[in-house]
């Protein structure tokens, strides 16, 4: 029975009703235990059948939250028949995924898209997930990817999460929400008119419903196991015991008034999360335990058996499993590893098996440790983590134990997961030979770094480098260059700085082989950051061609060392401002990321091409990279949607993006976020034409390493500086830049630099430099550069009083910033013309414009020849999804037929 809950019911048929007419909708049901979530997902079930709709349940068990992709399979496994339709990458990493077959680690992506793929097939479909919040955390990032992606499926994913979790849900969040509340007086008085039979005195009605506090499974379960005299006087006295608490406390003393078989049998059940009723009376027999001990358990409603084996609530598994003594809890594991299957579930039989253990047992550990090996290869690093830190607690040998919980806390810290360190101090305790001493050493300074962002942590990188230098030379190398990477990035200027620790790094060992990319990176970077800019060119250069050469090097290719240094080598291409290479690295790290499934790069991957995208104009593909971005949720995205909104012009959207950066950077101790911040705002404040504010924002922004190493603030504080009537203090970014520049030889660099120059010039000298500005900035990439150009060009020509001259100029860059969409500049170009006597022309409407930056890139991509699941797998949307985008784009464009998208010159 489903009592109040009319605004929640009508909010869940409305998303029934949107899948109905082609679309798809996502929401996360939150409360607490007991509050009715379950009831109202029944109630939903029930109105998608009676409409049409599939339905199809999977729920987090908290004992299979070390189990990779475990709730995904629950999920898919009605729709595993379809998958041989699915292309054969999607099949295989798929297959992977769920066991099926062996191979590398699953694309984390390719997954997700798979899974999209045969949601969107099986449509109108009504996806449940209950209990999201035990979910494994494989499960729940592709889950939550896919909720992020569905679009024109004619499919509704709802998650419903115990608030507050029993695990991280960050996967979950920024996805809508319906936050439920507990019952009003009236609902609660009705529901309770329905548990308890007998009349009640109103004093003791209103005890039980204050008591309650609005929770429906506590107005059905608390009266139910209070004495009868206390419904003569009262109920329970006011304590300090949350309501979900006290109802599990319900149901374990419900469940501790069984005979001892029943309560056995309890247990067993509780401690076999799959459900598998044939499993369950296996173990029972195993235990002595005939089948009508079930009776009494199914008579106090704390479960029902049937194929499967369910609870009356998530609440009694868990009541049943903490009541039980650690003695009884052992029988029941030990009796489930004895008739699970080894060749069909080899894991969950060494996790059963594991569980049963008193004290050590290196068999069980060993067999922990194959099974973290399966995982990996699944690409459940979270499972892996559990599975090795279990392993070292059961192992007897210190030596082995030591080496197991150092692997753990690599895995844990892979995983995201917040153990790590306290799985270093089990690895501490040794004994460790000094290639692991070495390797503990290093990643707790990644830990540190990465947890802080702080100045301690290059330091520790170098301590750490200096001690494998001997040991390993090429990770001592590697080791050196996180360092660099580090104090690039924090903007620590003191002891843990770029110099200091680019010193530090002239002692690491020769590379023990042909130097590799990134031994030629390292050398590249010392040399930059020791002897200057002009020195370290040469060498920067080297290290990106063959960071480029290496794109049809197969043993390249798949060297994840390799991939995750794409990410500075992106960054320093754009510092000697080479953007056809910065183009070219960021695309390839985009494409290896999502082959190697790598969640935690990919967002980084796609903000170095994010930000490219933005300075070559393109913001619709710039939006749509952000957008995948987002979908992950992986690493914050904000930095990529900040640079975009402050180029295109949108001060409220930027200010808000730059507040919740700035206050998460105080959360982090993240200086370059600020810094990050700041250039935006600079950006920002330009093209609105406040440059007194731009001036502040731009000095901050130059303070940082990691700007002025990529070279984004030197050109912004310049024309604040000189627009701010305050030339002096753009005396040393302008020296700096002209210096780049002439070491570079780029057409970028150069006509940044001329530009730069000939906005602290006068007279002749100026003009010579702008239209050196323009002829430089014309063969390059940089196209919101080329346009500022000729818009300073012509606001210097106006003054000087050569109207004819500032119009063509400011003509060019009003067209060029409209075009590209940077609204505020196009606006300042506007100002600027009408100042010269001559109107604006409004941006002449092409086909195009009527299309979203989403459609836009579609359009793009189907233009080329690419079918609706090629651009489906580029985008991770669903070939559903795609063409019914592409429906709309044929309507607006007034076109039946991709043919004729291909002859249209989109923009």
């Amino acid at each position: 029975m489903l009592v109040g809950r009319r605004a929640e019911q009508a909010a869940l048929e409305q998303l029934l009703a949107r899948a109905q007419g082609g679309d798809s909708g996502v929401l996360v049901v939150r409360g607490e235990a007991g509050i009715g979530k379950s009831a109202l997902l029944q109630h939903m079930r029930e109105t998608a059948v009676a409409a049409g709709f599939a339905v199809h349940d999977a729920a987090g068990v908290e004992a299979e939250a070390e189990f990779a992709f475990a709730g995904l399979h629950q999920l898919c496994a009605p729709f595993l028949a379809r998958a041989a339709e699915l292309p054969e990458p999607q099949q295989a990493a798929l297959g992977v995924a769920f066991g099926l077959h062996e191979a590398a680690a699953p694309d984390r992506f390719l997954v997700g898209l798979a899974v999209l793929s045969l949601l969107a097939e099986a449509g109108p479909l009504l996806c449940v997930v209950d209990d999201a919040q035990w979910l494994d955390q494989a499960s729940a990032q592709v889950l939550a990817f896919v909720a992020r992606r569905v679009g024109a499926e004619r499919v509704v994913m709802v998650f419903a999460l115990r608030d507050p979790g029993a695990t991280d849900v960050e996967a979950f969040s920024g996805l809508p929400e319906l936050r439920l509340a507990g019952l009003g007086a009236s609902d609660a008085q009705t529901l309770l008119a329905t548990a308890v039979r007998a009349p009640l005195d109103d004093v003791v009605r209103d005890r039980i419903v204050a008591e309650a506090r609005g929770n429906p499974l506590a107005l059905l379960e608390l009266p139910r196991g209070a004495p009868a005299v206390q419904f003569a006087g009262g109920f329970e006295l006011p304590d300090v015991v949350s309501v979900p608490r006290r109802i599990e406390d319900g149901f374990r003393r419900r469940a501790n008034s069984l005979p001892a078989d029943a309560r056995m049998l309890l247990v067993v059940a509780a401690a076999e999360p799959t459900g598998d009723a044939a499993l369950l009376w296996r173990a029972a027999a195993e235990l002595g335990i005939a089948r009508e001990a079930a009776v009494p358990a199914e008579a106090a409603g704390l479960l029902e058996f049937d194929f499967r084996v369910r609870f009356r609530h998530p609440l009694v598994r868990s009541a049943v499993y903490r009541a039980a003594t650690p003695t009884d809890r052992r029988r029941a594991h030990g009796a489930l590893a004895a008739v699970t299957d080894q060749q069909v579930d080899p894991d969950r039989r060494a996790w059963h098996r594991a569980q049963a253990v008193v004290g050590t047992d290196e068999d069980a550990a060993a067999e922990l440790e194959r099974s973290a090996g399966r995982a990996r290869a699944r690409g459940g690093l979270a499972a892996a983590a559990a599975f090795l830190k279990r392993a070292a607690e059961l192992t007897p040998r210190p030596a082995v134990r030591a080496e197991r919980a150092l692997e753990a806390a690599h895995a844990k810290h892979e995983a995201g997961a917040p153990e790590a360190l306290e799985l270093l101090t089990v690895a501490a305790a040794g004994p460790l030979d000094a290639v692991a001493q070495a390797r503990l050493q290093l990643l707790n300074a990644r830990i540190a770094f990465h947890g802080a962002r702080g100045g301690e942590g290059p330091r520790m990188l170098l301590d750490a480098a200096k001690t494998l230098a001997p040991l390993d030379p090429a990770l001592s190398r590697e080791t050196y260059l996180d360092a660099l990477d580090a104090a690039i990035v924090t903007g620590d200027r003191g002891p843990g700085g770029v110099r200091a620790v680019a010193d530090a790094a002239r002692a690491a060992p020769a590379p023990p082989e042909s130097p590799r990319p990134v031994d030629l990176l390292l050398d590249g970077l010392v040399t930059t950051f020791t002897q200057g800019y002009a020195a370290g060119v040469p060498g920067l250069r080297r290290a990106l061609d063959a960071f480029n050469r290496h794109e049809r090097d197969d043993h390249a290719v798949n060297d994840g060392d390799d991939r995750r240094w794409l990410w500075l080598a992106g960054r320093t291409a754009m510092s000697v401002f080479d953007d056809q290479m910065v183009h070219a690295l960021a695309a390839r790290h985009v494409r290896l990321a999502r082959e190697a499934g790598a969640l935690a790069t990919l967002p980084a991957a796609l903000l170095v091409q994010s930000v490219m995208l933005v300075l070559s104009g393109d913001f619709s593909r710039a939006a749509e990279q952000t957008a995948i971005a987002a979908a992950t949720r992986t690493v914050p995205v904000l930095h990529g949607q900040l640079i975009l909104a402050a180029w295109r012009g949108r001060s409220d959207e930027t200010t808000e993006i730059h507040a919740t950066m700035v206050r998460e950077a105080v959360g982090r101790g993240g200086r370059t976020e600020d810094f990050l911040a700041q250039y935006a705002m600079a950006v920002l404040h330009n093209g609105l034409g406040d440059y007194p504010a731009a001036l502040v924002a731009a000095t901050r922004a130059f303070e940082s390493d990691e700007l002025t190493h990529s070279n984004l603030a030197h050109s912004e504080l310049i024309e604040a500086a000189c627009r701010s009537g305050r030339p002096e203090r753009a005396t040393a970014a302008l020296d700096q830049l002209s210096s780049r520049a002439l070491a570079s030889g780029t057409p970028w660099g150069l006509g940044l630099a001329a530009r730069s120059r000939a906005l602290v010039s006068t007279g002749p000298a100026a003009e010579e430099y702008y239209r050196e500005a323009i002829e430089q900035l014309r063969n390059c990439r940089v196209a919101t550069q080329l346009a500022r150009t000729h818009l300073v060009y012509g606001e210097w020509l106006r003054r000087q009083g050569r109207r004819q001259g500032a119009r063509q100029q400011l003509r060019t860059a009003h067209q060029l910033f409209s075009d590209m969409g940077a609204e505020a500049f196009a606006a300042r170009a506007a100002r600027e013309l009408r100042a010269t006597g001559e109107h604006p022309r409004s941006r002449s409407a092409q086909p195009s414009d009527a299309l979203t930056p989403q459609e836009l890139t579609i359009a793009r991509l189907v233009a080329t020849g690419a079918t609706s699941r090629e651009v489906g797998a580029q985008l991770f949307l669903s070939p559903r999804t795609i063409e019914a985008h592409l429906r709309s784009i044929f309507r607006k464009l007034s076109i039946t037929s991709r043919r004729q998208l291909r002859d249209l010159r989109l923009p």
